[in-house]
């Protein structure tokens, strides 16, 4: 009777000493992140018409399968493209004209297969941030899309807010930014971990973004593997070390790996006039 009953014993032992482990394993599995100005879809760029490049982008999305990942200067029918032609993704967004269909739209992409979308919204970089607007010296609307996550792999929450600085008003950016970090601080009451990525128009060393270095950390700056090269290459005409897109992060225990995305993709040297960025976030 004895081993009998001892065979199951250890069996249960051993399931309850493998399960802690296999748990952690779970809670600690990265999030990767992406920001990409896919650039305006009705731009005049020749052999980078987005007719030339948009195979190329759906390629680059499947490839880099980021959890999350922020679009800027997305038409909607750029936004239609990639949601029918990378498997398992959804997105949210509004243009930035009417707050419906027209104009730039703020996107934030989701893999529904990793994260669940909770909630969201849109609000313009302005003094009257929910309803369409200018802001400042801006010479266009902008706008910042927020959306509130549910990793089903690890069970946490995060937020995740995607922007795009104006490319002209310098009080635009700083204020513009300013409200960002504002709206950031007051909805998040709960303290999950924060997200925040985009095209800012302006290179690390610029001090509007002091007040968001306070409260967020640069994954650029803080991953043992890194780049720091240029960012809005111009369809590979501008060079050097002055990135103007990024990606921001607050609540994770830190940022393995920041990468730029340059390889080509089916034959197509550029995905866009901007290079990707991603980062590997730690809980």
């Amino acid at each position: 009777m004895k081993k009998l009953f001892l065979i199951p014993l250890a069996l249960c032992l051993a399931a309850l000493t493998l399960l802690p482990a296999g748990c952690k394993a779970q809670k600690d599995e990265p999030l990767k992140v992406m920001s990409y100005n896919i650039r305006y879809g009705t731009a005049d760029d020749g052999d980078f018409v987005w007719e030339n490049r948009r195979e190329a982008a759906a390629a680059m999305v499947q490839d880099q399968r980021p959890a999350v990942f922020g679009v800027q200067e997305a038409l909607d029918f750029q936004l239609t493209y990639l949601e029918e032609n990378c498997p398992g993704y959804k997105y949210v967004g509004v243009g930035r004209e009417d707050g419906v269909h027209d104009g730039e739209h703020m996107a934030v992409f989701y893999d529904t297969e990793r994260v669940e979308l909770e909630d969201w919204g849109t609000y313009w970089l302005s003094e009257t941030p929910d309803v369409p607007s200018f802001g400042w010296d801006a010479a266009c609307k902008r706008t910042a899309t927020w959306t509130l996550m549910h990793d089903k792999k690890t069970d946490r929450h995060f937020y995740f807010v995607n922007t795009h600085l104006d490319h002209v008003g310098r009080e635009a950016r700083r204020n513009g930014l300013a409200l960002v970090v504002d709206r950031i601080a007051a909805m998040n009451p709960d303290g999950y971990p924060m997200v925040l990525c985009g095209d800012f128009n302006v290179t690390p060393d610029n001090p509007c973004l002091n007040d968001l270095r306070g409260m967020m950390q640069d994954a650029r700056e803080t991953a043992p593997v890194t780049d720091y090269q240029v960012t809005w290459h111009d369809w590979g005409k501008v060079k050097g070390t002055k990135p103007i897109d990024f990606i921001f992060y607050s609540g994770f225990s830190g940022c393995s790996e920041f990468a730029r995305v340059t390889q080509p993709y089916l034959g197509c040297p550029y995905v866009s006039d901007h290079y990707p960025v991603t980062a590997i976030l730690q809980y």
